[in-house]
């Protein structure tokens, strides 16, 4: 199996130490460059190449904005993942990143300490996985699929907590581990089953109303689908995009300047109107609640569903209680399996669903489960897909 090359560019030589040692403690992928600007890590692109670039923002000379704007120049593919404190104070410039080409982002945690970084290193391990990992292997590379990496994070959370409480001595560094398990594409390989068969207890009635789940992957597709959707789209979308609290107003704002609908975070309160699309705040779950005139938006803080909040499942539960038959639900690239178990029940009341295609996820996680539990009765590319909803609500809608 080969690894996933990661370039670190950063001007903090800490964060480039901390960041390595995450990296290269993670059987399947490896730190193969360091720069401390944009300028250095275009010169060192030239030698090497990385399946991945973890970016930060503010830094001398060449900024991650700046480097952006070359690699668009330039035609650069490797996928860019923002890594930067200022995202958490500057959400517009994080967007303004993914507008230029990035992938997709993480905040460091005040402070960016060993501890701190620690915190945050399960998602870093995924997301590198995921976007480094696809590259790779649109490459020729042979890369394990993204759960083994994030079964790797788990297992370091849990001895990081574990040594935290005493329970165990200390967690040994990566070289002195014991020898891992050989990575094969026989070991790793993904099991697939033929769908569950899921019977409608109703037909598919006009639709109303569509709601999309998705996450890993979600900021670069949605602007793809938004860009792309019939202008004259008459149905409310509303969309749970795994993201964190403070990022999703500059999100919506971001894709209302490329959508020919409007796109806003949702309000609790807000009238759901046609055309309209509506993209759940981070931290607070959405739902639909029923209301003479018209339906409104409800938005919560209830327990995390399957780990996320928002959660697709909360969504799409809402939906299929007071839309049943009259909705259409979409589930798209992701890890793990939010929103599958809640599309299967849409599917149940006789809403019209889709799902996005393997090849064209970045995680085949939350799709996949929902095809198998046979909530999915089209799978599309992310190419198709706003043709194939505008499609499906033009002929089905009333």
């Amino acid at each position: 199996m080969d690894d996933i090359q990661v370039m670190i560019c950063d001007d903090s030589a800490l964060m480039r130490n901390l960041i390595q040692r995450i990296v290269d403690g993670t059987d399947g992928m490896s730190v193969c460059a360091t720069a401390m600007n944009g300028k250095f890590a275009l010169q060192k692109l030239e030698t090497v190449k990385p399946d991945i670039i973890v970016l930060d923002i503010e830094m001398p000379e060449m900024n991650g904005v700046q480097f952006l704007e070359e690699r668009k120049k330039r035609n650069i593919k490797t996928p860019v993942l923002i890594l930067s404190s200022i995202a958490t104070k500057g959400a517009a410039v994080t967007m303004q990143c993914l507008e230029l080409g990035a992938s997709d982002f993480i905040t460091k945690p005040s402070g960016s300490t060993s501890s701190t970084i620690t915190s945050v290193s399960g998602t870093i391990i995924e997301k590198i996985s995921s976007y480094g990992g696809r590259f790779a292997r649109l490459n020729g590379k042979q890369i394990p699929p993204t759960e083994t990496f994030i079964q790797q994070a788990k297992l370091r959370e849990a001895e990081a907590d574990a040594a935290k409480k005493g329970i165990i001595d200390k967690i040994k560094p990566a070289h002195e581990a014991a020898p891992s398990t050989v990575l094969t594409p026989t070991l790793f390989a993904t099991r697939k089953k033929e769908p569950d068969v899921i019977t409608p207890i109703a037909e598919p009635g006009p639709i109303e109303i569509v709601a999309l789940g998705i996450s890993t992957g979600g900021p670069n597709a949605l602007r793809e689908v938004f860009a792309a959707i019939d202008p004259k789209f008459s149905k409310p979308i509303l969309v749970v995009q795994h993201m964190p609290a403070g990022f999703t107003k500059e999100f919506a704002a971001s894709l209302d300047r490329i959508c020919p609908l409007a796109v806003k975070e949702a309000e609790d309160g807000d009238n759901i109107h046609p055309g309209q699309i509506y993209i759940a705040p981070g931290d607070y779950h959405i739902a639909v609640e029923k209301s003479t005139l018209c339906n409104v938006i409800r938005l919560n803080q209830q327990d995390p569903r399957n780990g996320h909040r928002p959660s697709a499942d909360v969504l799409f539960e809402s939906v299929a209680k007071i839309y049943k038959n009259r909705a259409l639900g979409i589930i798209m690239t992701g890890m793990g399996r939010d929103g599958a178990a809640q599309l299967a029940e849409m599917r149940r009341q006789g809403a019209w669903t889709l799902g996005q295609d393997e090849d064209s996820s970045i995680v085949y996680g939350m799709p996949r489960v929902a095809w198998e539990l046979g909530a999915v009765q089209k799978q599309v590319s992310l190419e198709n897909m706003a043709s194939e909803m505008s499609r499906i609500v033009r002929e089905n809608g009333k």
